[in-house]
């Protein structure tokens, strides 16, 4: 196993703009809080409003991207949100009640993490081996909110990894209807058509989602010969419950988030296989919190079978618990599946499965002694001794993986898949 120099870190000083809500009840009630805001803007005159904005420039305007144009698309909610239409405010009075209803947030000031990485959906321009990618990470904020944020580069078959550099600027999909915040149901989202991938943010929406979108295990899936679409297992935490949910794209510009249905959706750290296996789709999922299951399904969106036991902990440092990390990737010798294990401490290691090709219920060996374990400077953190993925990808005959380093970093390893098979019994 090589191990990387690169290292991703939390950063407070990576900020987006998100919307600030006081509260919408009683809607355009003249007692509401949001509405007696927006009458104390109305009451300021026109060289105080001047005045007023040229300060929130000041202050902001180099540190968000489109920072007016959010402002106004903001006050355009508001109007519709306390039924304003018909008042008559100026463009520059507009914008300012727009940022009264806006905050800053950082949204990866506590913790970098728990990342996933799939073949990204432009290969065009690659040659050599070389695959072009999107990484998954959990970026963990003010109030311990976890949301989703991405990044772009390109692996090589000798195990070098490139990341495509961020700019300075954060940016908030946005839900495709506003109607559905609430929702129990799927939503949908984007992010804007002139904001790249790697400094977008998916924010949780619904009240399941409220304080955090957790652990996203991305794979690429194959429904037919060259059809693909971006499928990911997350947990969606309301603060009191969890559900396992879907994140679902073709192009990483529109987003499906919807919850899994079924008895098994009750669970977390689900892993979905990249393609159905024997006519069923098929995952990996710890059901009873300490083993590993093989589920399957007939719906993509509905997983009612509890599954069949798969792996329990055998090893010391697995003798907590095992779990997945991400999804199975296809071999000639079987599927490989990397796991977790906890073990004294409450240490969590890396370790590594083969599932055989056609049956993947069938165990064919897995490691004794951990792949990859928390060592010296790698071991403190936010959530000290802890490596844990939640996806490799293959490259020729590579493996990279991207793991997060005790809750507060992430770093990057490769390994040859035949050398990694020879550690296995």
């Amino acid at each position: 196993m090589h191990i990387h120099d690169l290292r991703l870190h939390a950063d407070p000083s990576r900020v987006v703009l998100r919307p600030f809500h006081l509260g919408w009840q009683a809607r355009n009630a003249e007692g509401s809080r949001a509405m007696r805001l927006v009458r104390d803007v109305a009451r300021l005159s026109e060289a105080e409003v001047d005045a007023e904005y040229r300060k929130v420039l000041a202050d902001f305007g180099e540190r968000h991207w489109q920072t007016e144009a959010m402002f106004a698309e903001r006050w355009d909610e508001v109007e519709r949100s306390l039924e304003l239409k018909g008042e008559e405010y100026s463009p520059t009075r507009e914008k300012l009640i727009g940022a009264y209803f806006c905050h800053e947030y950082t949204y990866a000031a506590a913790a970098l993490m728990n990342p996933s990485i799939v073949p990204h959906h432009d290969q065009s321009g690659c040659a050599g081996g070389a695959v072009r990618f999107v990484m998954s990470l959990r970026a963990v904020g003010e109030g311990h909110i976890s949301s989703i944020v991405f990044r772009e580069g390109i692996a090589f078959p000798d195990g070098r990894i490139d990341l495509w550099p961020q700019n300075a600027f954060g940016t908030s999909v946005q839900l495709d209807d506003s109607t559905l915040s609430d929702s129990d149901l799927g939503v949908t989202v984007h992010r804007h058509p002139d904001s790249s991938l790697s400094n977008t943010v998916i924010f949780p929406i619904t009240e399941q989602q409220r304080n955090g979108l957790e652990d996203l295990r991305l794979v690429r899936f194959e429904h037919a010969p060259g059809e693909h679409e971006w499928i990911g297992t997350y947990t969606a935490y309301s603060g009191s419950t969890i559900r396992s949910e879907l994140l679902r794209t073709t192009d990483f510009r529109r987003f499906l988030l919807e919850p899994i249905q079924g008895r098994a959706g009750r669970n977390k750290g689900m892993a979905l296989f990249p393609c159905k296996v024997g006519g069923y789709y098929a995952m990996i999922g710890r059901q009873d919190g300490k083993n590993l299951y093989l589920l399957r399904s007939r719906r993509i969106d509905r997983w009612d079978s509890e599954g069949v036991l798969l792996m329990q902990p055998k090893y010391p440092w697995e003798f907590i618990q095992i779990g997945n990390c991400g999804s199975p990737i296809l071999t000639d010798h079987g599927w490989l599946l990397f796991t977790h294990g906890v073990g004294a401490m409450r240490k969590y290691a890396l370790g590594c499965a083969l599932l055989d090709r056609d049956d993947p219920s069938k165990l064919l060996a897995r490691t004794a002694q951990p792949v990859l374990t928390a060592e010296n400077a790698d071991r403190s953190g936010y959530v000290p001794n802890v490596v844990y993925t939640c996806g490799a990808m293959r490259v020729g005959e590579q493996l990279i993986i991207p793991y997060g380093i005790s809750d507060s970093s992430v770093g990057f390893a490769n390994v040859a898949i035949d050398d990694l098979v020879k550690t296995m019994s």
